[in-house]
């Protein structure tokens, strides 16, 4: 994250993404596959590391294999296979966006990090080294087991997060890059699915 400032001269915080130009692989109309979407690649891979059916998948739209095959439905741009779109072809400044992304994976985490308890927070009465424990999970003999969906310790982080209107602040055409209002889910380097 960085952060610029507005004309005001207020601080805004906000993301950079990178956004490559995506190369058109497949266009999906209702009369062939019962709907309409665009399939876009991008990045690039090997051959060596693509199976053949992806080779000829690629062949077809008379582009290179690519790392990331997504799909959009109801595209708004006309395109054709094996066209190249670019950043500016669909986004202008100012407008809210939503971002897909995969939080970060922390691991098997306590309920205090991955819930949000509090703990006994030093309480008398002889606790003791029950600050960051989860407390009761159940009840007595009935019935005699833990409710579905207890909130307990476990693995945390690694999810898909959508992130809904966020808006961009400035497009830099020449370098591809995008400054985005706020948070996004991810890592530094990791894909992300940006939808108007």
């Amino acid at each position: 994250m960085t952060s610029i400032y507005n004309d005001n001269g207020k601080s805004i915080a906000c993301t950079v993404v990178e956004a490559n130009p995506n190369i058109v692989t497949q266009v999906k109309t209702s009369e062939t596959d019962g709907y309409n979407a665009v399939q876009l690649g991008f990045g690039s891979k090997k051959e060596k590391n693509t199976s053949k059916a992806l080779l000829g998948h690629f062949a077809k739209a008379n582009a290179q294999p690519k790392q990331k095959l997504v799909e959009f439905r109801d595209f708004d741009i006309p395109v054709n296979l094996g066209n190249e779109i670019s950043i500016g072809d669909i986004f202008e400044e100012g407008d809210f966006v939503n971002v897909i992304g995969i939080t970060k994976g922390k691991g098997f985490q306590g309920v205090v990090k991955r819930h949000g308890f509090r703990g006994v927070n030093d309480a008398t009465h002889g606790q003791h080294n029950r600050l960051r424990s989860p407390g009761s999970i159940g009840a007595a003999s009935y019935p005699a087991r833990v409710f579905k969906g207890m909130r307990m310790g476990g693995r945390t982080g690694g999810n898909r997060v959508k992130t809904r209107n966020l808006e961009i602040i400035k497009i830099i055409p020449e370098r591809n890059l995008m400054l985005v209002k706020g948070a996004i889910a991810g890592h530094k380097g990791s894909f992300v699915i940006i939808e108007k």
